[in-house]
């Protein structure tokens, strides 16, 4: 029999695994100085971010960050139902949350194929070199995260997730908020702060 003490020694501080955590913080380091190095540039450069923020596609923009959001929800959602042993419940979840991915992935390819049919590039000027700098490095870890909730999905398929062994799809879920709550970042700072 288990006494308090040795429960409460059970309780993890993270959800998932301890190892996707080191690399959650190196990349919200990673996003962080870019932020900071964004902040500078546009503080030198008022006017002309003022002016090329206006030519971004706001409704796509707020639009993708619905996605993220009620994807990172999806994600919850099957984490739940992994841990209430209920593997049908999690497997529709991780595919809806796949889904809004997905949508992502093809509004900001509207964004760049719109900007890119304009000749714009990263040597356009320094706004431009930010925005897609910024978000095609948030682009690939959209489709990074999908990879790793695809993986997921597919061992819960092969039921390799249970109530009682869940870690993997906690840890693939605490990575996607990670992609989420940097789009929450991003959006407002290149899209909407002036």
């Amino acid at each position: 029999m288990d006494t308090q003490d040795e429960r409460e020694t059970d309780v993890k501080l993270l959800p998932g695994d301890l190892a996707i955590w080191f690399f959650i913080f190196m990349e919200l380091l990673v996003f962080g100085i870019f932020f900071i190095v964004y902040a500078v540039m546009r503080s030198q450069n008022v006017s002309l971010f003022n002016q090329y923020q206006l030519t971004l596609n706001r409704t796509l923009g707020m639009a993708n960050t619905l996605l993220l959001i009620a994807s990172s929800y999806f994600v919850v959602r099957a984490v739940s139902a992994i841990k209430g042993n209920n593997i049908k419940s999690c497997i529709a979840w991780l595919y809806a949350a796949l889904a809004g991915g997905t949508g992502f992935l093809i509004l900001k390819s509207v964004e760049y194929t719109d900007k890119f049919s304009e000749g714009i590039n990263l040597s356009t000027n320094t706004f431009y070199m930010f925005y897609l700098s910024l978000t095609m490095f948030h682009f690939l870890h959209v489709i990074l995260g999908m990879i790793i909730l695809a993986a997921i999905l597919i061992k819960a398929y092969r039921g390799a997730y249970s109530a009682q062994n869940y870690v993997g799809v906690e840890t693939g879920a605490s990575y996607w908020h990670m992609v989420d709550l940097v789009w929450i970042v991003l959006f407002p700072l290149v899209y909407i702060i002036r």
